[in-house]
């Protein structure tokens, strides 16, 4: 049964900016996941909130949170400002620590796009706070090799194969990164993910993933991910380790 959840609009500073942003913690929570949203279209109506609706059936806390503004989000510059978008989620992992409401849990990040590369930036800063990140669909070549290497930060990237592109960028940033890390290439998937089923294959590869590393619950993330392949009733998705 899915945990029963608590849900709250809610305002994060950022600094002279407030974003707005959405709280749900489950009882006795797993941990919190911030989805950074830079985009130009509603959250209400964005994919990813299918990705996060999966994860709070396990108990895991999320905090969606738009980091653009409304008349940034229709700029395609601030879009894909990468320093803009990491200084802001930044500002929201800081917010968490203020607020207090997830004291004690640990806390990952899910991002796409370009939101993912400054997801992976903010997790290769020092004491970013950060203890899992999952990038789909990520604008990873938008990074500099330094950050790749020097994120200790465990990693899930996870692609669509009809986007043979961004297959090959992530492909360089997986083999730049050195923490423990995976890339999930999905069979007949895009970057966005919309064909039937490969949301539900992004969505529980990302529960299992922040089950492990956000819980410590291996086992059980291992039993969501065999029951994840069945669901779908593909074969395993081509990943490296």
């Amino acid at each position: 049964m899915p945990a029963t959840v608590a849900s709250e609009p809610v305002r994060v500073q950022a600094g002279e900016c407030r974003l707005d942003a959405a709280l749900w913690l489950p009882e006795d929570s797993l941990g919190l996941v911030l989805f950074a949203y830079g985009g130009s279209s509603s959250r209400l109506k964005h994919p990813n909130d299918y990705v996060a609706s999966i994860l709070r059936t396990a108990r895991l806390g999320t905090l969606w949170v738009d980091l653009l503004l409304p008349e940034e989000a229709r700029s395609h510059a601030s879009r894909s400002d990468i320093g803009l978008l990491s200084e802001r989620l930044q500002a929201v992992r800081d917010w968490v620590r203020r607020d207090g409401r997830a004291d004690g849990l640990e806390v990952g990040i899910f991002a796409a796009r370009h939101s993912a590369a400054a997801a992976l930036r903010v997790a290769a800063a020092a004491g970013a706070g950060v203890s899992a990140v999952v990038a789909r669909s990520g604008q990873l070549g938008l990074l500099e090799h330094h950050t790749l290497v020097g994120i200790d930060v465990p990693t899930l990237l996870i692609v669509g194969e009809l986007d043979e592109p961004l297959v090959r960028v992530n492909r360089q940033a997986y083999a730049a990164l050195r923490c423990d890390k995976r890339l999930d290439v999905v069979p007949g998937a895009t970057h966005t993910f919309e064909e039937p089923g490969n949301q539900e294959v992004a969505a529980r590869r990302a529960r299992a993933w922040f089950l492990q590393h956000l819980c410590g619950t291996a086992p059980l993330s291992r039993y969501i991910l065999r029951r994840s392949r069945k669901f779908t009733g593909r074969q395993r998705c081509g990943s490296s380790r």
